[in-house]
C-alpha cells in the first residue's frame, strides 16, 4: 500500500458530502478506510442518474477506495463489533450528532477509555459549546447563516446559494487536514484526543477572511465586505462573440492591457494608477475594463492576452473540461471500469507527492461489499 497516510485506519462513520470528501481524501493518501453504513446505506447513494440502486454519481465520486460494511450501532451485537473495530483503529470520525453518538456509547470518552490512541472526530453542524449546538444542518442552510448566501446575492438584492456544496466542501477539508495533525501530534505524546469540526463556525471563517474588512479593527475603520469582489461589474465579461475571464492585476498587467487595448488615456488615468487607488475606483475601473472587451472577439482576446501575460481564461461549461488541454495532460480525467457499475470517469487524485504518492486502489463499493474480508456477519 502506497501514500504518506499507509498503515493508518480509519472507522467512517460519516455520510452525505462533509464526512465521505474528507475521508476519500485521507483514503487517496493510502489510509485504510472502513465506512460503517446503515442498513438504509449513506443517502448520497440515492443520487441520481445512476445505474443501479444505491450507486448514484455523488456516492461513487466520494467514496473510492474505502470498504462498506453494514453495522447498525443499535443492535447490541453490532455494536459490538464496531467497538472491536475502534479498538484497533486510529481514528473514528463521524457525522452523527452527538448526543446520539452519547445514547450509542461512541462518544469520545468512551472510545478513548478503550482506545487512549484513538482520534475520535466529529463533524457536526455548530460547536458543541454553543446554543445551535443540537441544531440539524445542511449545506443550504449554512450557506445562508455564514453570511455567504447573502454575499452571493449582493449585487441583485436578492440572496442566492454557490452552486455546489460548498459548505460541505470547505467543511471537509478541514476535516481532512485536522486528522492528520492530530496523527502527527499523536506522533510525540503518544495520545489520542477529541476534535469537533463544526461548518458554521468553519465557512464564518472561510467567509470572512477578506469580507470582515474594516471591521478588522476596533473601532471599525471602514464597513465589512471586500469592495473588489463586491463589484457589480465584477463578473466574466461579454465579448463580441461570447464571454472571457479577465483580471489584470498588478500596475504592471493593467499598463500592458490598457497599451495593448488602444487606451493610452487609461494608462495616465490617476484614478488606475496603482492598487490603493484603484482600489477606490473599481466599478469604474471594471466598466471601463467591460467597455474594451466587447469590441474583440473571444479568440482575438484569448491572443491577445497571451501574448501579454495578463491573468484571463475563457468561461469555460463543466462539459468544456474534457478537452482543456492542460487536464489532458495531467491525466486528470480517468476511465475505469467499475465492477457493478461498467465504464466511468473518474478524477484523479490533484495531489502530487514525490516519494510517497497517493492512489486509486479501487472504486467506491456496493453497500456492505466487504462485509466478508472483515469477517463481519451483518
Amino acid at each position: 500500500m502506497s501514500g504518506p497516510l499507509a498503515g493508518v485506519r480509519i472507522i467512517d462513520m460519516t455520510s452525505v458530502g462533509m464526512g465521505p470528501y474528507a475521508t476519500q481524501i485521507l483514503a487517496d493518501m493510502g489510509a485504510e478506510v472502513i465506512k460503517v453504513e446503515s442498513p438504509q446505506g449513506d443517502v448520497f447513494r440515492a443520487t441520481s442518474p445512476s445505474a443501479n440502486a444505491g450507486m448514484g454519481p455523488a456516492y461513487l465520486n466520494l467514496n473510492r477506495n474505502k470498504y462498506s460494511v453494514i453495522l447498525d450501532a443499535k443492535k447490541p451485537a453490532d455494536r459490538e463489533q464496531l467497538l472491536n473495530l475502534v479498538d484497533e483503529a486510529d481514528v473514528f470520525v463521524s457525522n452523527v450528532r452527538p448526543a446520539a453518538l452519547q445514547r450509542l456509547g461512541l462518544d469520545a470518552e468512551t472510545l478513548c477509555s478503550r482506545n487512549p490512541r484513538l482520534i475520535h472526530c466529529i463533524a457536526v453542524g455548530f460547536g458543541q459549546a454553543g446554543p445551535y449546538a443540537a441544531r440539524p444542518a445542511f449545506d443550504d442552510i449554512i450557506q445562508a447563516m455564514s453570511g455567504l448566501a447573502e454575499l452571493q446575492g449582493h449585487n441583485d438584492g436578492a440572496p442566492a446559494y454557490v452552486n455546489t456544496i460548498l459548505a460541505d466542501k470547505i467543511a471537509g477539508l478541514t476535516l481532512a487536514y485536522a486528522i492528520p495533525m492530530a496523527l502527527y501530534e499523536r506522533e510525540r505524546s503518544g495520545m489520542g484526543q477529541a476534535l469537533e469540526i463544526p461548518m458554521f463556525e468553519t465557512m464564518v471563517s472561510f467567509t470572512l477572511i477578506e469580507h470582515l474588512s474594516g471591521h478588522s479593527y476596533i473601532p471599525p475603520r471602514g464597513p465589512m465586505g471586500y469592495n473588489r469582489v463586491l463589484s457589480k461589474q465584477r463578473r466574466p465579461y461579454p465579448t463580441r462573440d461570447g464571454y472571457i475571464a479577465l483580471l489584470p492585476y498588478t500596475d504592471a498587467q493593467w499598463q500592458r492591457f490598457f497599451t495593448l487595448a488602444g487606451r493610452p488615456d487609461l494608462t495616465m488615468d490617476a484614478r488606475y494608477a496603482n492598487a490603493e487607488s484603484r482600489a477606490q475606483h473599481f466599478d469604474e475601473l471594471y466598466q471601463d475594463l467591460a467597455d474594451i472587451v466587447i469590441q474583440k472577439t473571444t479568440e482575438q482576446w484569448l491572443s491577445l492576452l497571451a501574448a501579454a501575460d495578463i491573468p484571463h481564461s475563457p468561461v469555460n461549461t463543466p462539459e468544456a473540461l474534457f478537452e482543456d488541454e492542460h487536464l489532458k495532460k495531467v491525466g486528470f480525467f480517468q476511465k475505469v471500469d467499475h465492477p457493478t457499475e461498467g465504464p466511468l470517469t473518474t478524477m484523479s487524485i490533484p495531489v502530487r507527492f514525490s516519494r510517497t504518492p497517493g492512489a486509486i486502489r479501487w472504486l467506491a463499493p456496493p453497500l456492505n461489499a466487504d462485509r466478508d474480508m472483515l469477517s463481519i456477519k451483518c
